[in-house]
């Protein structure tokens, strides 16, 4: 799994089973459109993985995540990671509401208690 900065900034992740192979296809404008549009790309980050399905996996895992989370996964910060994982609803201090005709900010709601597990499902999904 690899992730790409391409020349506007933006990034691309990728899993491949040949990743000097794939970067030479994405420089050379014969990978993915939005690579060919954004060249060139410059490969920032990459995970190995025994099988390629754990590597596309991992792939569509991190492909869902905001920008602040990638950003703190290439830059090895892995304890900021769970912190952002959480939705607006999971944070402890208050946002000011655009509809507040006070202009107090309001406090947000409890998060929701999680789930109990399946019996049978034991596995915990990482951040």
């Amino acid at each position: 799994m690899y992730i790409l900065e391409c020349s506007d900034s933006s990034y691309y992740t990728g899993s491949t089973n040949n990743l000097e192979l794939r970067l030479l296809q994405h420089q050379n404008g014969e990978g993915a459109n939005h690579t060919k549009k954004h060249l060139p790309v410059k490969l920032i980050y990459f995970e190995e993985f025994q099988r390629i399905d754990d590597a596309f996996n991992r792939e569509k895992q991190v492909q869902g995540w905001n920008r602040k989370k990638k950003e703190a996964l290439i830059k090895g910060e892995f304890g900021m990671l769970p912190e952002l994982s959480k939705n607006y609803t999971q944070y402890s201090h208050t946002v000011a509401s655009t509809s507040s005709a006070t202009g107090k900010p309001l406090p947000l709601p409890e998060p929701l208690p999680l789930p109990e597990p399946v019996e049978g499902n034991t596995s915990i999904n990482s951040p």
